[in-house]
């Protein structure tokens, strides 16, 4: 269930029974040919699917991260690194202090891995609360899919393309792009990463089947419930 659908004595009275809570992360950046909100799209769908059978909360997903390699194409809005922990800090210290002692954040964005690694430094302010950062798209079994489907494939590329993050107005290209080199593209600065991308697919054809695209996200929900479900 989502916290958009809850009223705070709602919230009260489900915290006498059961102290979990989920926290969607995004971002809003290119995509190529995609929506810009890619990330935030898939991990909140992903959190609210996942929490659904077991009725634990989902707050609203957090639209922005950190991308400053993609600021060169418009739409995309990144954050400072210090404001993203400040907000992170904020929102937890917030969820904890209305009861909620096991959270587990769903994270659609790679860029968005400093807040994984302040989470320690959290904990040790907040003890008693347990917090884990899961990166749906690359934990194990969710990527041994992807592998399993096509290994060649990356940003913007048909990893990310499902009836959910797609565009019904946009046509996309029937081709294989070459792989970017993720090293050279460390080097770049953000006008530099554009001219080396130019549409913003990082690698890989554009679009594969939907049943390819269900099979990685049952994956997801499976791996994730099961989070939600043990290991506290």
């Amino acid at each position: 269930m989502r916290i958009t659908d809850m009223t705070w004595m709602q919230v009260e009275d489900y915290l006498k029974r059961d102290d979990r809570a989920v926290l969607p992360t995004g971002s809003t950046e290119q995509h190529a040919y995609l929506s810009l909100s890619v990330d935030s799209i898939l991990a909140e769908r992903m959190a609210i699917e996942s929490a659904e059978p077991l009725g634990i909360p989902v707050y609203p997903v957090v639209h922005y991260g950190l991308t400053p390699y993609f600021t060169a194409y418009p739409g995309t809005v990144s954050l400072r690194l210090t404001t993203y922990i400040h907000l992170i800090r904020d929102i937890l210290d917030s969820i904890a202090r209305a009861g909620f002692k096991r959270i587990l954040i769903v994270n659609g964005h790679g860029g968005n891995s400093p807040a994984g690694n302040y989470l320690q430094e959290w904990m040790s302010d907040n003890p008693g609360v347990r917090v884990k950062y899961h990166n749906w798209w690359n934990a194990p079994r969710t990527y041994a899919k992807v592998q399993e489907i096509d290994r060649e494939g990356s940003h913007a590329s048909w990893m990310e393309n499902f009836p959910w993050t797609r565009l019904a107005h946009v046509a996309l290209p029937d081709e294989k792009k070459p792989m970017a080199d993720p090293n050279h593209l460390r080097t770049l600065n953000p006008r530099e990463v554009r001219e080396y991308l130019g549409d913003g697919n990082m690698g890989g054809v554009y679009q594969r089947p939907d049943n390819d695209m269900q099979a990685i996200w049952d994956a997801g929900i499976a791996e994730t419930r099961a989070l939600l479900e043990g290991g506290w």
